[in-house]
This record gives structure tokens, C-alpha cells and sequence, in this order.
């Protein structure tokens, strides 16, 4: 019995050994699994933050083509509001779903965002829908949109950690127009979108 009683202690640094590896391999295993449960969660609400953006842009798209049949925007593809109002009906049912998902998986702070960002769209589309010809009006309201926009997209970056981003305004080069001897004007301006 000395015997065991000798090798008691080194039995027990075994036992002691064996139960501390397990207890670390199992907090190890359980840091992993939340780990990559976030990364999961971060993968899906970055697609439905996207997808929610994609179905906005396309509304705001047929805006602009709208606006321009109306004279109030540059857009080079004009469209009637006959023509466009069973494509901005189908682009409307298509943000429900996202906007559903963005509800469910979103933050507050990219929600209330997104929704700021969708009413200044939805003025966009009444202002269309009434027929109006005011370019300046107009004008405002797409400052409003793209405010909206950035703002959108910053509390995105902001709640996936992500560096900050473009925000997505630049100056489009209008062509220089043409002097009768075929020689280019150049007057520096530029259009925004």
C-alpha cells in the first residue's frame, strides 16, 4: 500500500492535468463557436445590408429616369411615367422582403438610417407621381437621397467594423461641347450623381 500511496501524488498531478487540458480544450472550443457564430451573423446582416441597398438603388434609378422624362433630371434614358409605373410598382415590392430582413438582422442605428434614407426616396417617387416640373425642387430632394445614402452606409461600416468608406460622390466630366470649327470649349463643368 506504501506503493500507492507514493504514487498517489503523481496520480493525482495526472488526474489534475488531464481535467485542466479538457477544461481549457473545451473553453477554447466554446471561444471558437462564438467566434464563428459572429462571423456568420456579420456574413448574413452585410447581405441583407447590401440586398437592401440594391433593392432602394433600383427604385431610385427609375426616379431619375422619370425625373428626366419630366425635365428635371440629366439622366440620358428618359422613361414616362406610363412606362415606369408597373417597374417602380414590381421595385417596391421587391424592398419588402429586404426590408423585412433588414428589420429582423439589422441595428437600430443601420434601421433608422435605412429608414430615413427610404422616406426621402418615397418623397421622390410622390414628387414624381404628381407630375411635378421643378428641377430645383428636385434637385433638393436628390441631396436629400444621397445624405441619406451616405449616412446609411456609414452606420453600416460602423456596425460591422468595417474602415470607412467612399461616399459615393464624385463629379462626373460633362463632354466639352464643340466650337462650329470643331474645336472643343472647355468650361470645367460637371455633373454629380
Amino acid at each position: 500500500m506504501s506503493t500507492f500511496i507514493q504514487q498517489l501524488p503523481a496520480l493525482l498531478g495526472v488526474v489534475i492535468g488531464a481535467l485542466g487540458s479538457y477544461l481549457v480544450v473545451m473553453r477554447g472550443e466554446q471561444v471558437r463557436f462564438r467566434q464563428e457564430r459572429a462571423t456568420r451573423w456579420e456574413e448574413r446582416r452585410l447581405t441583407v445590408y447590401a440586398d437592401w441597398a440594391r433593392a432602394l438603388k433600383q427604385s431610385i434609378t427609375l426616379a431619375y429616369r422619370v425625373a428626366s422624362h419630366l425635365g428635371n433630371d440629366p439622366h440620358p434614358h428618359p422613361l414616362s411615367p406610363e412606362e415606369a409605373a408597373p417597374l417602380m410598382a414590381e421595385a417596391t415590392d421587391a424592398r419588402d422582403p429586404s426590408g423585412e430582413a433588414l428589420l429582423l438582422l439589422g441595428s437600430p442605428e443601420v434601421v433608422e438610417k435605412a429608414r430615413a434614407w427610404v422616406v426621402t426616396v418615397m418623397r421622390m417617387e410622390e414628387f414624381l407621381r404628381a407630375g411635378t416640373r421643378d428641377p430645383r425642387a428636385w434637385q433638393e430632394l436628390l441631396e436629400r437621397q444621397r445624405a441619406g445614402r451616405e449616412a446609411y452606409y456609414v452606420a453600416v461600416r460602423e456596425d460591422l467594423a468595417l474602415p470607412p468608406g467612399h461616399s459615393a460622390r464624385w463629379q462626373l466630366q460633362a463632354p466639352p461641347p464643340h466650337h462650329g470649327d470643331g474645336g472643343p470649349l472647355n468650361r470645367g463643368e460637371g455633373a454629380q450623381r
